[in-house]
């Protein structure tokens, strides 16, 4: 009994901001400081189809824009992290090669660096060869995630016995058709994970885009809501057009493509586990 309500209390807090995100969305500028509501409730006044309109349209329509190039750097970051992720983690984990132990060691150690130690230097790297406010700024920092290959490496290792890809060198299969028709079928629900992992990191990275970026328009959502934010709390952002509605509303927009990601990927993490196994 005491551990289910101690599971109860968990969900309760973990959902109670989300739950604020969806009230606080359906409320107009009036009711988000002064409504009859509470915090916690809807407002007499049911706003969230005008704050819609106005989220798309304010700017010209920025934020579409913004939405737009967040899909952009989390799918091409995503899917280029989760191809190198594989490629690099099935070999360390099948491949014997001159400097293996001390590639491992660094491949470990570099999962250690807090990201957000990485990105003046980053910034400076692609200042020097023109990169920087292009998507490319964004992009190819993506491409690199360590716990990426290091979780690719440890499943491969279990996941894929030695012997399966003995079987099929015997039967005459190069290295290459190998590891896509018996070991990338294995690796499939890793690679799902480290997919939505390179996806929600890109997603909501805040800092390097922050860093590279300088155009309003090739930014992603998480800095073009910062944008705004800074405009709400200025005395030049205080005008006609109350800028927190729009915030907050483009805050829970914001979260519908990761969950969009988690529900479609999800069949994956258990699809593929004996796909390309001996029967």
């Amino acid at each position: 009994m005491g551990a289910h309500v101690f599971l109860v209390v968990l969900v309760i807090y973990f959902l109670l901001p989300l739950w604020w995100l969806i009230v606080a969305s359906t409320k107009d500028a009036h009711g988000l400081f002064s409504g009859t509501g509470g915090a916690l409730w809807f407002d007499k006044t049911f706003a969230l189809f005008d704050n819609l309109g106005l989220l798309f349209t304010y700017n010209d329509g920025i934020y579409l824009r913004w939405l737009g190039n967040s899909v952009l750097y989390a799918v091409s970051g995503g899917a280029g992290a989760t191809a190198l992720a594989i490629l690099a983690g099935y070999g360390f984990a099948k491949f014997a090669f001159p400097g293996r132990r001390l590639s491992l060691a660094l491949l470990l150690g570099s999962v250690m660096v807090p990201l957000t130690a990485l990105v003046i230097p980053t910034f400076a790297m692609l200042s020097q060869v023109g990169m920087t406010n292009t998507i490319w700024a964004v992009i190819l920092p993506s491409l690199l995630n360590p716990f990426g290959v290091y979780l690719m490496m440890v499943y491969a290792t279990d996941a894929i016995p030695d012997e399966l890809l003995d079987a099929a060198r015997v039967d005459g299969a190069g290295e290459l058709r190998t590891f896509f028709t018996v070991a990338l079928p294995l690796l499939r629900p890793a690679a799902v994970t480290v997919l939505l992992l390179s996806f929600v990191g890109t997603w909501n990275n805040y800092f390097l885009p922050l860093a590279v970026l300088s155009s309003n328009n090739l930014f992603p959502v998480t800095v073009g809501l910062g944008l705004w934010d800074g405009l709400a709390n200025s005395a030049s952002g205080t005008g006609t057009t109350s800028l927190w509605s729009l915030i907050i509303l483009g805050s829970l927009v914001s979260i519908i493509p990761l969950i969009v990601a988690f529900l479609s990927l999800q069949r994956y993490w258990r699809g593929g586990l004996a796909v390309g196994s001996l029967k």
